[in-house]
């Protein structure tokens, strides 16, 4: 009988022994589990905030386009005469028109040639070049037109 109860008594003990490692070995993974878990929602917390950043970006760019679309249809009228015209395009063209440059270039051949052909006080330069830059200004205004920088009258 003393041999039963000693061979009952190492068994219990060793699956006493074996019973904690497991008991300690789920807790681990329970453990590990948990920890990736959190990581695992922080990255998809820091995923949806990225989101939230970049839906808040499209967001303000979509509001400045507007408000620059509302600015540019406020812009004021260019009134010619009696008839008033609002331009529709957004971006504006830099340099000189060719309405500009026509009257420029007008003006300074006409002055040239003027004052070669009439010597006078400079009297031939003058309406050379008035003549010159009235000339320049209608071809380089119709160059505009043809370009779509200025709209045709109605």
């Amino acid at each position: 009988m003393k041999k039963i109860f000693s061979i009952l008594a190492i068994a219990l003990a060793l699956s006493a022994c074996t019973n904690k490692a497991k008991e300690e070995e789920n807790k681990q993974a329970a453990i590990k589990a948990v920890k990736d878990s959190i990581r695992l929602d922080s990255f998809k917390r820091a995923d949806t905030e990225k989101q939230k950043v970049l839906a808040q970006q499209a967001e303000e760019k979509r509001v400045m386009m507007l408000a620059e679309e509302r600015r540019a249809a406020s812009a004021p009228a260019v009134t010619s005469g009696t008839s008033t015209t609002t331009s529709t395009t957004t971006t504006k063209k830099k340099g000189w028109s060719d309405a500009a440059k026509g009257t420029a270039i007008g003006a300074g051949a006409g002055a040239l040639g003027g004052a070669l052909i009439d010597k006078k006080k400079g009297r031939g330069a003058i309406i050379g070049g008035v003549v010159g830059a009235g000339a320049g200004y209608l071809i380089g205004r119709g160059e505009d037109r043809k370009s779509g920088r200025v709209q045709p009258k109605n």
